[in-house]
């Protein structure tokens, strides 16, 4: 490997799957371009939350595993994915004095002034894992975006901070050390995403992304180019696919079958019939007794994701609308109901940014990762990995470490 290079990793850790990206950077055009994907089917977590180690950790090393014999490259650093409805987001403002007036504001002096922000604003049971800074005051002068460089002697912030319970993230981290994998970035998964398929204009307008995952449904959202807010629901696509099961009698394997090839999200008013074949058997349905069962629990999602945008204060407030990410986002016509139940413009989130094997995989399901993945090489500028096996950490390096993310939405 030339020693110009480097490499970034996104993990995604997800309720019934993990999936890893391996992305090589050339410092010269600092594009990543992936040449490893994994996954691995996860058990051990309920609802986004570890609940049982040993699950999340091989599902880890064996979507690692993959990925390292896709790229040649032996991962033991990666940006991680957190998730739960544990998350949450706080409104936090600070002031400090930096100095004489011929100080120039330097970035010690931003993260004096964020520890600051926080301070007594975050439980103690609670981490932060991102603190994002909407503007800065500078002797008086509002709506500053980057200070750095400016002479003044009183510097204020008004930010959001992303927290999650202690915890949770401990578990996260002694899952990942558990695959000799040291976190260098830990985020919620749809901030991960929104890294992959929003735009610039996007973020600046107005936008939601919202993570169809298997067990939670997770709603970020920006507009000025900052993160306004961030909610988990503690329900997902895999509550449809049980819900099909029971309702029609059948196994949860033919009830998700039935899901992908057959569901929609918008009522069709017409009865046909649906076959399945499972095990030797047909399985057969009628698209009145489908629709009526996703109808249901899709009603329940969307309102709980409209009372996150009503707390969020951008409830049919988002002029680029929602950006449909995740396993669940596949549902046939998903995007006509969000539009529907939502008052706003919708589309699936396509990730971009990147070039290599990454055509060959799910991307709307890959968003997470490859957001993930991006983060990671972002943080890591500057910082060559390539070139050879890196040491793992040690458990007592793993301690207690959570990375904090400023500024990671700058294209």
């Amino acid at each position: 490997m030339q020693e110009s290079s480097q490499y970034a990793v996104g993990l995604d850790i997800g309720t019934t799957t993990v999936r890893a990206v391996v992305a090589h950077v050339d410092n010269a055009t600092g594009v990543p371009t992936i040449v490893g994907v994994g996954q691995a089917p996860n058990s051990g977590m309920r609802k986004g939350v570890i609940v049982n180690l040993q699950g999340p950790g091989q599902a880890i090393d064996k979507a690692l595993g993959e990925a390292e014999r896709m790229s040649g490259y032996q991962v033991h650093e990666a940006s991680l994915s957190v998730n739960g409805s544990h998350i949450l987001t706080t409104h936090a403002d600070g002031m400090v004095a930096v100095g004489g007036v011929d100080h120039e504001i330097n970035h010690d002096d931003l993260s004096r002034i964020k520890e600051v922000a926080t301070l007594g604003k975050v439980p103690a049971n609670r981490d932060i894992l991102a603190v994002i800074p909407h503007a800065y005051k500078l002797d008086g002068q509002d709506n500053i975006k980057d200070p750095v460089g400016m002479t003044g002697t009183r510097l204020e912030i008004d930010a959001h901070v992303v927290s999650a319970l202690t915890p949770y993230l401990v578990n996260v981290d002694k899952a990942a050390e558990s695959a000799q994998v040291h976190p260098n970035t830990v985020l919620p998964t749809a901030m991960a995403a929104a890294r992959a398929v929003l735009t610039e204009q996007q973020l600046e307008n107005g936008v939601a992304v919202i993570d169809f995952g298997a067990t939670t449904t997770s709603v970020a959202v920006y507009e000025e180019g900052d993160l306004q807010y961030v909610g988990v629901l503690p329900v997902g696509s895999h509550n449809i696919t049980n819900d099909l099961a029971i309702g029609l009698k059948t196994d949860p394997e033919v009830a998700e079958r039935i899901k992908i090839e057959h569901a929609s999200a918008v009522a069709r008013h017409e009865s046909a019939g649906v076959s399945v074949k499972h095990d030797g058997e047909i399985h057969s349905f009628t698209t009145t007794d489908i629709d009526e069962i996703v109808e249901a629990r899709l009603e329940e999602i969307f309102e709980g994701v409209q009372r996150e945008l009503k707390k969020a204060g951008r409830a049919g407030r988002l002029p680029s609308g929602v950006v449909l990410v995740g396993g669940g986002a596949k549902l046939k016509r998903l995007t006509d109901y969000a539009k529907e139940t939502l008052g706003l413009a919708a589309r699936i989130g396509h990730p971009t940014g990147f070039g290599g094997v990454a055509d060959d995989i799910d991307k709307t399901s890959y968003a997470t990762a490859i957001g993930l993945m991006l983060i990671d090489a972002e943080q890591f500028e500057g910082k060559p990995r390539g070139g050879g096996k890196l040491k793992a950490p040690s458990a007592k390096d793993m301690k207690g470490k959570v990375s904090k993310v400023f500024s990671w939405f700058k294209p």
